[in-house]
């Protein structure tokens, strides 16, 4: 038998890896079904903690600046940070005064609910359709924030709070988990009460009035949409008009904005996390290293997808009419 070097005996451990992880990836998609289908995704994905060990509290994209800096120029953890600052600047929450009412939708495991809460003085309610986030995020949220930073199981689509509640709703990179993009619009803008202010990010499609898809779009689309237990993106013109449009909005005029320049970097730098902090994913054992190698396709075309036009990152602000 001819012994195998060190090296080598890495070289076949991940090649096996890489090819069961590729197997993995095509033969099996987390495809939209129902909202029980996302609930399940984000169950799994705070249950097996690989994205939290990675990434730590945000899952969102991350912000590197104007112009912005490539991956590895900025920290990955403290982008995903500047990114909250950056909205809630753009936005105009840093304008409502202490104590205002927020409710954040999608707010995954509390990270951008944690900074409202702590770093603008606001009292803010997160909610998740995964009882395991809303568990997970109570749980990272100490005792004297708890009482200004609060979290319920609830679905966007029929949100389980009086008209008019909020002073100001907050939303990151949910709507591409909506089947209905106009429920969605209508429920945020029915909670918001007169004078309040709207923060919504969002990954967004190309609109098809600035181009068909070609034949490799088609199938890089499908990809991102069945892999990550998505229905639909919206385009920002789209989504735009569902929320101008809602009758909850008082014809609530709506800005928007490109941000994919700025959050770019965070595709690649979520990839190269796993190589700064190897022991985060070895540390959770053999399965969690073939589950980031799982995820690194659908990172990469999502990177794809961004850089050559086929996705936008839209960011909306509004003010509900007094």
């Amino acid at each position: 038998m001819i012994p195998i070097s060190w090296p080598v005996a890495v070289v076949l451990a991940t090649a096996v890896l890489l090819v069961a992880a590729a197997v993995v990836w095509l033969r099996r998609n987390r495809r939209y079904q129902d909202a029980t289908s996302v609930a399940a995704a984000y169950d799994r994905w705070t249950q097996d903690a690989l994205l939290e060990r990675l990434w730590g509290d945000h899952i969102h994209l991350g912000h590197y600046g104007e112009p912005p800096v490539g991956p590895g120029g900025r920290d990955f953890r403290r982008a995903k940070e500047d990114f909250v600052h950056e909205l809630v600047r753009w936005s105009g929450l840093d304008q409502l005064p202490p104590g205002s009412r927020v409710l954040d939708v999608g707010c995954g495991i509390g990270g951008s609910a944690r900074i409202l809460a702590r770093d603008y003085g606001l009292d803010v309610l997160g909610i998740s359709i995964s009882p395991l986030q809303i568990a997970r995020a109570r749980e990272l949220t100490p005792g004297p924030l708890a009482a200004h930073c609060r979290f319920a199981v609830m679905d966007a689509l029929a949100l389980d709070l009086p008209d008019g509640r909020f002073d100001a709703v907050w939303s990151v990179e949910a709507s591409p988990h909506m089947p209905d993009k106009q429920r969605y619009a209508d429920e945020l803008l029915r909670v918001l009460r007169p004078g309040g202010r709207l923060a919504v990010a969002d990954w967004n499609r190309r609109d098809p009035s600035d181009g068909a898809l070609s034949r490799r779009e088609r199938w890089v689309m499908r990809q991102l949409l069945e892999q990550w237990a998505h229905p639909e993106f919206a385009s920002i013109r789209s989504l735009q008009a569902n929320l101008s449009s809602s009758p909850w909005g008082a014809a609530i005029p709506i800005d928007t904005a490109d941000w994919t320049a700025p959050t770019l970097p965070s595709w690649i730098d979520s990839i190269l996390e796993g190589a700064r902090r190897p022991a985060a994913i070895l540390g959770l054992g053999p399965g969690a290293l073939l589950q980031a190698l799982r995820e690194t396709p659908t990172i990469l075309l999502m990177h794809w997808a961004f850089a050559h036009g086929l996705m936008q990152f839209g960011v909306f602000r509004g003010q509900k009419p007094a």
